[in-house]
């Protein structure tokens, strides 16, 4: 039998098995995906396994990354693929994506046992980087102040007061005198 038969074959065998399993789920022809836990448990997690084009001859892809998994601990994803890996080695040259979805069912509660319960647990138990007072601070003085924006009738204004070189004509503030004499009128003797 051809690796294809083989493929078709366990696709229809898992699609019985697993009928009605809001568990699992089918994303394509090759890729198979089974939630371990409950919604909303710190130990749920979503298993991905697809066929490559020699499946079952060579083992299937398993794949812990999803967005589902963001909450699962690196070293318990770890502890999955390593007994993910061990076991699709005893079952190559046969169909072994049922095999695989079980061991994980039969040994969930060890696989998951380091991990923590709840959100604050996961945080002590990451070394994601902390933001410190320092790097607060550097961040702060990193920002420039936006500069003002000025419509196009104001930066003309401001170009035609100044000259090319950014500076204004000699006495572009003085006051013409005859100018301002004759808005304010000739003095008469009586005022003074």
């Amino acid at each position: 039998m051809s690796d294809a038969e083989l493929q078709e074959e366990e696709r229809e065998v898992l699609l019985s098995i697993y009928d009605g399993d809001p568990a699992f789920k089918q994303l394509t022809p090759t890729i198979f995906q089974y939630k371990y836990g409950e919604d909303n448990d710190m130990k749920s997690f979503l298993l991905e396994i697809s066929w490559g084009a020699t499946y079952p001859t060579e083992k299937p892809t398993i794949n812990m990354n999803t967005f589902y998994n963001k909450h699962i601990l690196q070293e318990v994803k770890d502890k999955v693929m390593n007994h993910l890996e061990a076991e699709a080695e005893q079952w190559l040259g046969s169909a072994m994506t049922y095999t695989l979805f079980q061991s994980v069912q039969e040994h969930y509660a060890d696989l998951v046992c380091t991990q923590p319960d709840s959100i604050a647990n996961i945080n002590s138990h990451t070394s994601k980087l902390k933001i410190t007072e320092e790097n607060q601070q550097v961040e702060e003085t990193i920002k420039k102040p936006k500069k003002e924006q000025l419509s196009k009738a104001q930066k003309r204004r401001q170009w035609n007061k100044a000259d090319g070189k950014g500076e204004r004509q000699r006495g572009w503030n003085w006051v013409d005198i005859v100018k301002h004499l004759s808005q304010t009128g000739p003095r008469t003797e009586e005022e003074s």
